[in-house]
């Protein structure tokens, strides 16, 4: 009977069979708090109701998971009078990982069993899954810095606008880099430990506050970690659709991010699940000396040396992430609109 619950609650992240899945379930929670969460969505009272367990220990469990990760509030964030588990397996995994609170060396099983199932399981769903949707779920955000200075930029493709617009602000770490960092397949651009970089917004912000999975911070603080993101080389992530309420700016590289990885490890087109902003890099050849370090920088392996050892863009493959624009020290490198 416990394992039903715990299948149970795998099925419902799309998983029935997994025992990757059950395995991660049961390192976080108990077989009682299993069946509880089977009973959600519905406030304390209800399941007691449903479960026969006493409401008081409803309250202690459902709370316990809500700082794990693993159940939500519906409402007030504050409140917290009725709980959903977990909506989808990206949402299992972020928030069950993105928690300032961890040790990412020692809740290293914790780490391993989530990177075990996202090579196995986790990558190749994604990536499969992507493949049917009708339009992508994100769209890249220039580096400021990289379009500071021209003309025409609205507010959507201006990421300290983005921040600026913003009524709460939390900074969580990302749980794909504490991941990679546990499992030491460290990332070659930032280290997350020394500094978070996923940055919530609005509700986003709301529930990494309550959870004590982040930390609030102010605009200025804000727009301080977005410039050392782009000079570390992380491409900003927002809404495919333009529009500026986000609950959450993923700080995107190719050596940890979930997405990207999952796209890159099974051979799928990164534009199915990432669109391009209307900007290009262009490189000027006279100021050029190719010293190839937009090249290590390039997340989208948009850029290589022709044959007189300049650089050069592949147009079909640049996504307009402006990157190769902040690390150049010739200024050799610059985004164009092509509209």
């Amino acid at each position: 009977m416990t394992n039903d619950y715990f299948s149970n609650l795998a099925g419902k992240l799309g998983f029935p069979e997994s025992k990757g899945l059950i395995a991660i379930l049961e390192h976080l929670i108990t077989p009682e708090q299993a069946m509880i969460a089977s009973n959600l969505p519905g406030t304390p009272e209800e399941v007691a109701t449903n479960t026969g367990i006493d409401e008081a220990k409803v309250k202690q469990h459902l709370e316990d998971m809500f700082d794990k990760g693993v159940v939500f509030p519906r409402g007030d964030m504050e409140k917290r009078e009725k709980y959903r588990f977990a909506r989808d397996i990206i949402q299992f995994h972020d928030a069950t990982q993105a928690n300032g609170k961890l040790n990412p060396a020692s809740e290293r099983k914790l780490f391993d069993l989530w990177h075990e199932f996202c090579r196995q399981e986790m990558y190749p769903f994604m990536a499969m899954f992507v493949q049917n949707l009708p339009q992508p779920m994100n769209k890249v955000i220039p580096a400021y810095k990289a379009i500071k200075d021209l003309d025409d930029v609205q507010p959507w493709e201006n990421f300290r606008e983005i921040i600026n617009a913003q009524d709460k602000l939390a900074v969580v770490p990302c749980s794909c880099r504490y991941r990679t960092t546990a499992v030491e397949e460290h990332c070659n651009y930032t280290r997350e430990t020394d500094e978070w970089k996923c940055l919530q917004f609005g509700r986003g912000a709301e529930y990494a506050i309550a959870r004590g999975s982040g930390r609030e911070i102010t605009r200025e603080e804000a727009l301080e970690i977005a410039d050392k993101i782009e000079e570390q080389g992380l491409v900003h992530m927002g809404n495919y659709d333009d529009s500026m309420n986000l609950n959450t700016s993923c700080q995107c590289c190719q050596d940890c991010c979930e997405i990207f990885v999952s796209m890159t490890q099974n051979d799928v087109e990164l534009s199915k699940v990432y669109a391009p902003n209307r900007f290009k890099a262009e490189i000027d050849p006279e100021e050029c000396t190719g010293c190839e370090i937009c090249i290590d920088y390039c997340q989208f392996n948009a850029i290589d040396l022709d044959d007189n050892d300049i650089a050069r863009v592949d147009y079909q493959n640049c996504y307009g992430c402006g990157i190769c624009v902040v690390k150049c020290s010739t200024g050799a490198a610059s985004l164009k609109p092509q509209n």
